[in-house]
């Protein structure tokens, strides 16, 4: 998002632009198709002068269903589909299955644009919880959405033909910005539509923000791993909407649900195991996670159902529950999701419980013969505490394609965002649900992927000068390791998170605006990084227009100029390792910046000039980081994390520009690039 400026010069409104679409799937809240929904209030332009003359884009629909169409406003200002690589797969019968709009099926497009830059929306609500006002991040921003993903018979897909072609419309277009809520599995950057497609609207000064993944808590499982992207993890804010299960035993367990569906108050129902009320042909496994047609009619009916959670969709659990009979739903996690609870608008009076909470309330249904209780209403709270921690969806590092690239970059909200919501599908999106709501709270990467672009959209207005790696080195060398408790960020089961979780951590927008230094990178030092790599010149080629010659000795891929550090290769007998930076200062001049390092363990670090004088903006500086294993302080294959902190002073206006650090003790000397590309 830029300050565009008109025939006369005068500055004009910035523009954001939302890109979605992969024929690899990554698991979302649920499968997006995407598009818009106009009518929604986030997208409406009153007050709004006239569109900018840069803009190049269109408002193109071809449906032949007045209601379907999509027309576009002064806020609303493009509308593209693409779907000719989708109908080249599928077929005519398949693809007529999704009908040929723009206009958004399933909320995921609409929920995602306006968190990004909605306008102001007084007495937003979901069935009266969290109301007030909202807003994107960036809410006097132009926006356009390019719908690349489509419904076949079955789920939701999106191929990399299409990626690409709404890529290249968008720079064409004119946008500034593009928020792309999508992805797949980790794979090589010349066979990723996206890793692609990004390249080529960085290169043309386009800051592209992307979901890390929802396939978390695994190592490795981190998507959207090139390192032009700005990589966005999943983490909490400080509300909620609790809704307690309260025991015969009067114990009372909190949990959380957005279902605005009561239970009569005080009024105990019978609690039972999912387990327990298993169908007769059904396996315990799809009993326990109330799979459908898991559970018996005769056993749920008038009951509260405990169930686990996993695999299926967490509103299907509720479904299956209400259509066997049963009155509510308490969903308890599995270890791995430990301590985090998700509000979703289930169909029936449900709560979701922590792993502890479920251990605590199977203890208690096992001690008795006539366990009991009852769910209450949710109701809004805020300032909850600890906030942000790491959603356990969010996918996490190493890089698995590149591991000198720390992946995710940085960390947002992504549990329970309100945000404004299609017409045509209910809050859980499932065909069962026939509900309608204007707003709706969904969770995902999908959802802390758009509060980034947001924020990138408003550097850009800020300092329309800077390219897309100055902007996304300062939201990264401002953000936050600590949550509101003043402790290091946690994961959802209260531990220590690591960079491998939130980057270099929790986005600070204000701080943002002034980071006192950036890292900046240019297309030349991508390409010559994909030659460090082995990237032959028939690879190279996809990411560019014409022939790119790699230079005779390549730098190491760990000396792209990034705003983290990463060693996966340290040898353990002590050999130094030397990567190296360069800073741009941005900040007033002249300025002098020492540096500070907190060192991972069993590794030491030492930077050369260990103070940077800077007598103008816009100055540039070099440095060195040397690494050396400590023998006995680790173990072999063992990744240990620090930080790197440049800084010009002390008090409140000073510049901390802070560098997570990684490194990774090898016993044996291990490649340190991909395999080369015939």
């Amino acid at each position: 998002m830029g300050v565009p400026r008109d025939g006369e010069g005068r500055p004009g409104e910035t523009q954001l632009h939302l890109g979605q679409g992969k024929v690899r799937r990554r698991r979302h809240h649920r499968q997006p198709r995407h598009g818009v929904w106009p009518e929604a209030g986030s997208f409406s332009d009153d007050g709004m002068g006239p569109v900018p003359a840069r803009w190049r884009g269109v408002c193109h629909d071809q449906s032949s269903d007045d209601d379907a169409q999509v027309r576009c406003n002064r806020k609303l200002i493009g509308a593209q589909y693409f779907n000719k690589g989708y109908a080249a797969t599928v077929g005519r019968a398949g693809a007529g299955a999704s009908p040929a709009s723009t206009r958004d099926s399933d909320g995921h497009g609409t929920h995602t644009l306006s968190t990004a830059a909605g306008r102001f929306v007084p007495g937003a609500n979901l069935f009266g919880y969290g109301n007030g006002t909202a807003k994107g991040g960036a809410p006097g921003a132009r926006v356009a959405a390019y719908k690349v993903c489509w419904r076949p018979f079955n789920g939701s897909e999106c191929f990399d033909a299409d990626i690409i072609a709404a890529f290249d419309a968008a720079i064409h277009d004119g946008v500034d910005v593009l928020s792309v809520s999508l992805g797949g599995a980790p794979t090589e950057y010349f066979r990723d539509g996206v890793a692609i497609g990004s390249f080529h609207a960085v290169r043309n000064g386009v800051t592209v923000v992307s979901s890390a993944g929802n396939s978390g808590p695994g190592a490795g499982t981190v998507s959207n791993t090139a390192p032009w992207l700005v990589t966005v993890g999943a983490s909490t804010m400080d509300r909620e909407f609790p809704a307690y299960l309260v025991l015969g035993n009067k114990k009372q367990i909190k949990g959380q649900s957005l279902s605005p569906v009561p239970l009569p108050a005080n009024k105990h129902y019978r609690l039972i195991s999912s387990v327990e009320a298993k169908a007769e042909d059904a396996t315990v496994v799809q009993a326990q996670l109330c799979m459908e047609g898991s559970l018996d009619k005769k056993k749920v009916r008038g009951k509260i159902v405990v169930c686990m959670r996993g695999k299926n969709a967490r509103v299907e659990k509720g479904e299956e529950v209400h259509r066997a009979g049963g009155v509510g739903l308490v969903l308890a996690n599995d270890e791995a999701t430990g301590n985090e609870m998700i509000a979703d608008a289930h169909v029936l009076p449900a709560t979701h419980i922590t792993y502890s909470d479920g251990v605590a309330l199977l203890t208690y249904m096992n001690s008795t013969r006539s366990a009991s209780g009852y769910i209450t209403l949710p109701n809004t709270a805020l300032e909850t505490k600890p906030a942000p921690f790491m959603a356990a969806f969010s996918s996490q590092g190493p890089n698995a394609v590149t591991p000198q690239i720390l992946k995710p970059d940085i960390t947002a909200p992504g549990v329970s965002i309100l945000a404004a919501f299609t017409g045509l599908a209910g809050p859980t999106g499932l065909t069962f649900d026939s509900r309608r709501v204007l707003f709706n709270s969904e969770s995902g990467t999908s959802m802390s992927c758009p509060h980034v672009a947001g924020i990138a959209g408003l550097l850009k207005a800020l300092h329309p000068d800077w390219s897309p790696a100055a902007i996304k080195s300062a939201i990264m060398t401002t953000a936050r390791v600590q949550d509101n408790t003043r402790k290091p960020m946690s994961n959802s089961s209260f531990l220590r998170a690591t960079p491998f979780a939130y980057g270099a951590g929790h986005v600070q927008p204000n701080r943002a605006a002034d980071p006192g230094l950036v890292y900046d990178t240019n297309a030349a030092d991508y390409l010559h990084f994909l030659c460090a790599l082995g990237y032959n010149s028939t690879v190279i080629d996809t990411f560019m227009d014409g022939p790119h010659a790699c230079p005779t000795r390549p730098r190491k891929p760990e000396d792209l100029n990034y705003p983290s550090v990463t060693v996966p290769h340290l040898s353990a007998s002590g050999e130094p390792h030397t990567v190296t930076r360069r800073v741009r200062n941005v900040g007033p001049a002249p300025a002098a910046y020492d540096v500070r390092v907190h060192e991972p363990r069993g590794v030491s670090v030492s930077v050369r000039p260990s103070r940077l004088d800077f007598a103008a903006a816009g100055e540039e500086k070099e440095f060195a980081v040397m690494f050396r294993a400590r023998a006995g302080h680790f173990l072999p294959g063992e990744y240990v994390f620090g930080q790197m902190v440049w800084s010009d002073g002390v008090g409140r206006r000073r510049h901390r520009v802070r560098s997570p650090v990684v490194v990774r003790v090898a016993a044996h000397r291990t490649s340190k690039t991909s395999v080369p590309v015939a």
